[in-house]
């Protein structure tokens, strides 16, 4: 009897906690589906990542520095007043372009003179040469007048070369510095003019460790970044230098940079990365998409508009993309921003980054 009564008393005090148990589960059950769902009721808003394969690089890293093509100390060969300046500082000029001129009165009378003579001589030299015909002369009278004549000959020429010595011509196409001289100013021999720069290529020069010194370079790729720009630039190797430093047990390397846009100067400092060789196609995904949890990593893949979580398992890891050796394929989408609100199927709205 008195079983039953605790049998009778149990029984709805046994439904009602059944009861309250599932209304606390299905409510919670409920709250996750809600916070699963975005704030307004829409799908979220994500960016989104195509996967497609890329070439790993793999290379060496380094500091270098930017060098001119072509540079140049434009000096003086001849000595006297200036007369002519004919290029404005930091002014692009031609090959073979007049910059500077010095006075060259004297030599240009002494020129005149000495063409006069030449003139004079040469009549005589033709008389000569008529009268050893008729055996008026001797030969050795004739022979002295031809020497005359080479002489003088020989003279013209030499002041001919002082005189384009007294001319600074651009030897090359180039930028002109800040010039060292004024008009009117008396010019000494080897005195420092300005200096001539050519930037349309660039060397990009710097150094690695002795133990790729049996490596061969040349040809090679060179990717590096300024200071001025985050942009990646790109160079190839031309040169190696055969020699080891033996302070510092490196070896130099020079690459040649297309400069036409003149976008770079030289003197830049850069970081290199002279690449080795390039592997086979890899998966690279961006460094924020990747979710890290105790299980290991995973990514939000994004299919008919809903996200899934996919496990993955990663590689090479540069500073903003990651390698997936497993866990994705070819055209997969991911999730790249909104990974906070994501949830297993919600809805998320595409929006593509590539």
């Amino acid at each position: 009897m008195n079983l039953k009564k605790v049998i009778y008393i149990s029984l709805p005090i046994l439904a009602i906690l059944i009861f309250v148990c599932y209304k606390f589960v299905f409510s919670k059950n409920n709250a996750s589906v809600e916070d699963a769902k975005p704030k307004g009721g829409g799908a979220i808003s994500a960016k989104l990542y195509v996967v497609i394969p890329n070439l790993l690089s793999n290379g060496i890293t380094a500091v270098g520095t930017l060098l001119p093509n072509e540079e140049v100390e434009l000096v003086s060969e001849a000595a006297g007043k200036v007369v002519g300046i004919f290029f404005d500082e930091g002014a692009s000029v031609i090959e073979g372009q007049l910059l500077l001129k010095v006075d060259d009165a004297e030599l240009q009378a002494q020129l005149k003179r000495a063409e006069y003579q030449l003139a004079l001589t040469h009549e005589r030299l033709n008389r000569q040469k008529i009268l050893l015909e008729k055996d008026a002369v001797s030969r050795e009278e004739f022979d002295q007048v031809q020497t005359d004549y080479n002489i003088l000959q020989t003279d013209i020429d030499l002041l001919k070369t002082k005189i384009a010595k007294t001319e600074i011509r651009a030897p090359f196409a180039g930028t002109v510095g800040f010039r060292g001289v004024s008009l009117g100013s008396y010019l000494q021999l080897n005195t420092i003019i300005a200096r001539l720069v050519d930037q349309n290529k660039l060397k990009l020069e710097f150094a690695i460790p002795e133990k790729y010194a049996s490596t061969g370079f040349t040809g090679n790729k060179i990717k590096f970044r300024t200071e001025v720009s985050p942009e990646d630039f790109e160079a190839i190797v031309y040169a190696v230098d055969p020699k080891v430093q033996e302070a510092t047990r490196t070896i130099t390397v020079r690459g040649l940079y297309n400069n036409a846009n003149r976008k770079l100067l030289s003197g830049m400092f850069a970081r290199v990365n002279l690449i080795i060789n390039q592997s086979d196609e890899v998966y690279l995904i961006p460094t924020e998409a990747i979710v890290q949890e105790m299980e290991g990593k995973k990514v939000w893949l994004i299919s008919e508009g809903k996200a899934h979580s996919r496990s993955i398992v990663t590689g090479f890891r540069s500073n903003n993309q990651v390698e997936v050796v497993t866990g994705l394929q070819a055209g997969d989408t991911i999730m790249v921003t909104g990974l906070m609100q994501v949830r297993e199927g919600a809805s998320v709205k595409d929006e593509m980054m590539r």
